[in-house]
């Protein structure tokens, strides 16, 4: 052994266990090229003999370069020979240089789940290890509720482990199946297992049912397992796995562990995390340790202060070493700090005494209260401080606006529906007007609103709306509620994308002031001379809680 610990990726099978997790075998190898390039040491691509997908993927596994591909199953069956098991045959054959055998060490659940002896287990035990280690594979021994088994009979346990291990078996992995063991115990007991079994090398599986998945992990480390098995995002089971974009860079910069992930690599956990999301059609929680986007977010003015002084006041580590980066919020509880270090990212130099500054903050707080925040839509926030400064152009006014809704069908159900909608804007001297249909009111007001801009900022054709959330902030206002719009754009040209925000208890017009803020925004980009000034960061939105409604066709 070379590295101080390996890890062992279980995404795609434990974490394949996910409630609304399906992965196709198309998947999984795209996500071993993922973990293969990452410098984790195992890739479990999941149990050959159990579904199609599976099969599939194992007959023709991936060509992984650092990573050994890994495949699971379980000790034989009871009152059959081992050469007669299927599955075990299955496992022996496959293309995976690893097996992971997942066998019982709770004499509970081997005598009322599996409905055998405590002997017979033992027998399963072995005679599985030594088929598939001289079948010329390594073999990891998953003890199954293996702290359960421990605490309520530690010498069988302990038993089912030396049955392994003396059959071949290269890891012993301690497994908290019903993730129900804390810390505090994790630790204790790994370390008996040590002193029990000095010679065997010891692994660590953790679910995380109480929330210390990533705890029990890093004390098991600390009492001597050399293998950590984690998923992705933590996915798994029930509440989830021990998550391995947390245990990275936790083992490797915070205990200084060699776990085979490079500096180098380390800067990529952030793509890789947003990438899998994106293939789980997912969102990265916010608060995602390390790689959510308000990891080193600070909203709080205090906070803005010392990480303008120097970031180790408010920050445990430099973001850009997972590949994140530093977010200032901008919301009515900012204070002058905030606002000074978003207007310099956004590149508007404002002195800091000038007393704009103060107005402008009395502005920030003022909008919060009629249901605006500026977390995610940069975009609206720029035009907002450009205005209060007095520096902001005039692309465009809205005069007025009309929309018509016309549907046809019974009382009890409406079979088609269409929207009709009017714009007259002012464009300096010139008054513009347009006429649309949509299949809903936004729609309908978004494609007058483009017709009416198109001939004097030829940039709006390259504007495309990308997502749009409605939130009610108020429920008990009920539909009189005031609704928060907020809508993310992209110049399909630059690439480059913004959020704007809106906010009225008329839904109409909040979307039509974040429709306004979006053109606006994307005029003000393609027309700046010095593109240095403008924003690299245009804001991002993730999903909202459940009160959130979003459409394609609002």
């Amino acid at each position: 052994m070379t590295q101080d610990l390996y890890l062992y990726d279980t995404t795609l099978r434990d974490g394949g266990q996910t409630r609304g997790v399906n992965f196709s075998a198309k998947d999984k190898h795209r996500v071993s090229s993922w973990l293969d390039r990452l410098g984790v040491a195992y890739v479990e691509g999941g149990w050959p003999g159990a579904n199609p997908v599976d099969d599939e993927f194992f007959a023709e596994p991936p060509v992984l370069k650092n990573a050994k591909l890994a495949a699971f199953g379980m000790t034989r069956r009871s009152k059959i020979r081992v050469e007669e098991d299927a599955s075990i045959q299955t496992l022996s054959a496959s293309k995976a240089s690893s097996v992971a055998l997942v066998g019982k060490t709770w004499d509970f659940h081997a005598t009322h789940a599996l409905g055998v002896s405590l002997d017979e287990n033992l027998r399963m035990i072995g005679d599985s290890v030594a088929f598939v280690s001289g079948n010329k594979k390594e073999v990891l021994f998953d003890a199954e509720h293996f702290f359960d088994g421990f605490k309520a009979n530690k010498d069988y346990a302990l038993s089912c482990l030396s049955a392994a291990h003396d059959a071949g078996a290269s890891w012993l992995v301690l497994c908290d199946t019903n993730g129900g063991t804390l810390p505090y115990e994790v630790d204790s007991i790994v370390q008996e297992v040590k002193e029990e079994l000095p010679e065997a090398p010891l692994g660590i599986h953790c679910h995380n049912d109480t929330g210390n998945a990533v705890a029990n992990s890093i004390m098991a480390v600390r009492a001597g397992c050399k293998m950590v098995q984690a998923t992705l995002g933590g996915l798994g089971e029930r509440c989830g796995n021990a998550d391995l974009l947390t245990l990275i860079p936790t083992l490797h910069y915070k205990m200084g562990y060699d776990v085979g992930v490079s500096d180098k690599a380390c800067a990529n956990l952030v793509k890789i995390s947003n990438s899998f999301a994106a293939l789980l059609d997912r969102d990265v929680p916010s608060n995602a340790a390390y790689v959510g986007k308000s990891a080193f977010a600070h909203k709080g003015g205090l906070h803005v202060r010392g990480v303008d002084c120097n970031e180790k006041t408010y920050e445990h580590m430099s973001p850009e070493l997972v590949g994140n980066q530093r977010d200032v919020i901008i919301s009515d509880q900012a204070g002058l700090s905030n606002l000074r270090h978003q207007l310099r990212e956004l590149g508007i130099v404002v002195a800091d005494n000038d007393p704009a500054l103060k107005a402008l903050l009395k502005k920030v707080k003022q909008t919060g209260q009629e249901g605006f925040s500026y977390d995610y839509a940069v975009a609206s926030f720029a035009l907002m401080s450009l205005r209060s400064l007095g520096r902001a152009p005039n692309f465009f006014s809205v005069k007025s606006c009309e929309i018509n809704n016309r549907g046809s069908g019974d009382l009890n159900r409406i079979f088609s529906m269409t929207s009709h909608a009017s714009i007259k804007l002012q464009i300096g001297d010139n008054t513009r007007e347009a006429v649309a249909e949509g299949v809903g009111p936004v729609n309908a007001l978004d494609a007058a609103l483009r017709l009416a801009l198109n001939g004097t900022y030829p940039v709006i054709k390259d504007i495309k709306l990308t997502d749009y959330h409605v939130r009610i902030l108020d429920t008990k206002a009920a539909t009189a509620a005031t609704t928060r719009v907020l809508l993310e754009s992209k110049n399909t040209k630059s690439m480059s994308s913004w959020v704007t925000i809106g906010a009225s208890p008329n839904v109409i017009n909040a979307s039509l002031q974040a429709l306004c803020d979006s053109y606006e925004y994307g005029i003000l980009m393609e027309n700046a001379k010095n593109r240095t000034a403008m924003p690299e960061r245009h804001g991002s939105m993730r999903k909202e809680s459940s009160s959130t409604a979003t459409g394609a066709h609002p």
